[in-house]
């Protein structure tokens, strides 16, 4: 596979990939305002959103053997226009394009050609499933869901608390571990259609923000899992191919809301402007702070296939830079707004209420502070 370095230079943003964010913003602008407050205060889930960012090209511009270019910063691009307006549905665009990432950088030919092309254009949505692997990973938490060969496949049992962007007709990547007669251990990463025999959708608790994001306890008795539907056995070479498109995508959800909370400090100047002055966060300094974030995000991106262990360790502090930039400027938006950011139908309040959801969305902000301190111990 071409180099995407070498590739981004030689042929540069494509006219498809600029007309499809130009498309995405439009399409955001016109019709989220109007959901936004359904989708926090209701809990709605915005299918028909999605299903129609899709056609837009909101999910195949970062998709290797799809796209013309891998380009995972017009997917962030994308992202963030929407997240400008609403993480929920943000969240739910990474998840797809997670799930569409999954697919395109494996070696499975058929799934791309079926499921994968579906996902692509938002014919299909799903979810990631990986937020219990990524912490087992890092010896936080162990892994949920087990795997026993069986003639053509697996049998794979288990709970999965938190997978999003999920219904009965969707998929989601799973992650499930595999003992041998002999006793070792690995593990299998595969995609699986919620409609599965032996799987089960149950409703979670209601949450501070991102209720409408199609959140479910995800349930495995016995589903088998076919090899038509593996990605990697074992994941583990795949994991280093994947993992940092994976991380590097979720920053569009932190400009976005950033973006936002930005435009909420300046319009207060007229009314506020005064007394804000005195506070430490300013939105000229966020906004520099946060385009040198970007461009070092945006850098980072254009090589998504790199093993290198510096430009892992420089994914991470990216990711962690955007979460905590995000967190610092709904809490700036916050106090610039005042007591008429604290009504409940304030913007000020929901988008603080979003960016603490960036930080605590896996890896969190303590599991990638974790990640790269295991790194200057290897």
């Amino acid at each position: 596979m071409m180099n995407a370095r070498t590739q981004l230079a030689n042929e540069g943003p494509t006219r498809a990939g600029i007309g499809a964010l130009e498309s995405v913003r439009a399409f955001a602008d016109r019709e989220l305002p109007k959901l936004v407050r359904k989708i926090d205060g209701e809990g709605y889930y915005p299918e028909g959103v999605l299903r129609e960012l899709g056609q837009l090209g909101a999910y195949s511009q970062h998709l290797p053997g799809y796209s013309t270019i891998i380009d995972l910063n017009a997917a962030v691009d994308a992202m963030s226009a929407v997240a400008e307006h609403c993480v929920s549905s943000a969240f739910c665009m990474w998840c797809q394009d997670a799930l569409a990432w999954y697919i395109f950088a494996s070696d499975n030919e058929e799934l791309k050609r079926d499921v994968g092309f579906r996902i692509a254009q938002g014919d299909v949505l799903g979810g990631t499933g990986l937020s219990n692997p990524m912490k087992a990973f890092c010896d936080i938490e162990p892994m949920r869901l087990k795997g026993a060969e069986a003639p053509g496949g697996y049998i794979v049992k288990g709970v999965l608390p938190y997978v999003s962007n999920l219904g009965t007709a969707h998929y989601f990547g799973a992650v499930f571990e595999v003992t041998s007669p002999g006793g070792a251990t690995r593990n299998v990463m595969a995609i699986v259609p919620c409609a599965a025999p032996g799987l089960s959708l149950v409703e979670t608790a209601k949450f501070a923000a991102l209720d409408g994001t199609g959140t479910f306890v995800v349930q495995m008795r016995d589903v088998f899992v076919p090899r038509a539907w593996i990605l990697a056995d074992p994941i583990d070479d795949y994991l280093k191919k994947i993992r940092a498109g994976f991380i590097l995508l979720q920053s569009g959800m932190a400009f976005g809301l950033a973006r936002d909370c930005i435009r909420l400090m300046e319009q207060t100047r007229p009314a506020l402007g005064h007394v804000n002055k005195f506070l430490d966060e300013q939105p000229e300094e966020l906004a520099e702070q946060l385009d040198h974030i970007q461009s070092q995000a945006a850098a980072l991106a254009a090589t998504p296939f790199e093993e290198d262990l510096e430009y892992w360790r420089a994914v991470l502090r990216a990711r962690l830079s955007a979460g905590e930039a995000s967190m610092k400027a709904a809490h700036g938006a916050m106090l610039h707004c005042g007591a008429r950011g604290y009504v409940a139908s304030a913007a000020a309040q929901r988008r603080l209420r979003e960016a603490y959801f960036v930080a605590i969305v896996t890896p969190a902000t303590k599991q990638l502070r974790k990640m790269i301190a295991d790194l200057a111990t290897d």
